[in-house]
């Protein structure tokens, strides 16, 4: 009788075993790609939709993503410094701890986006839309400086959407 178990418990676990190995892989989200750490400088992503892709830590000096969709996507710790992201679309990003220094971000939406600790020195913001994200108050005090332009996408001032007095 324990034989019959034995050889019973034996059969049911190879079958799960052989069922795991006909089991296709899970397909990834249309659109998604890990660049998480990647170097990429000076690479063209210019009118790609990229949206949900993650750059978390990527190294992007002198990038091209002029005009990209990178809505939702995953930014966090990424350098964008001397990127060109003019006309792109970072609404709902994900980019706390991230450099903007010295990038273009004319006509750039950042709606609803997460910017926490991210740095925008000398940034060209003519024109992005700012509206709902959530910046650093120093941040917004210095881009307020020089904010100027109306987003041509939203139709928002970019001195609006950064609540600049």
């Amino acid at each position: 009788m324990k034989r019959i178990i034995l050889s019973v418990f034996l059969l049911i676990c190879l079958v799960g075993c052989l069922l795991n190995l006909n089991t296709p892989p899970a397909l990834a989200q249309e659109n998604t790609v890990n660049y998480t750490l990647a170097d990429l400088r000076n690479r063209d992503f210019s009118h790609q939709d990229l949206h949900g892709t993650s750059f978390a830590g990527a190294e992007m000096q002198g990038a091209n993503f002029r005009g990209a969709n990178l809505s939702g996507t995953i930014l966090t710790k990424g350098s964008f410094l001397k990127a060109d992201l003019s006309n792109a679309n970072l609404s709902e990003v994900f980019a706390d701890r991230v450099i903007f220094n010295e990038a273009d971000l004319s006509n750039t939406i950042f709606t609803d986006a997460l910017l926490t600790s991210s740095r925008f020195y000398n940034a060209a913001i003519t024109g992005a839309d700012f509206s709902n994200a959530l910046l650093d108050p120093y941040e917004v005090k210095q881009m307020c400086d020089r904010a100027d332009g109306v987003n041509p996408v939203t139709g928002v001032p970019t001195r609006e959407s950064l609540g600049c007095r």
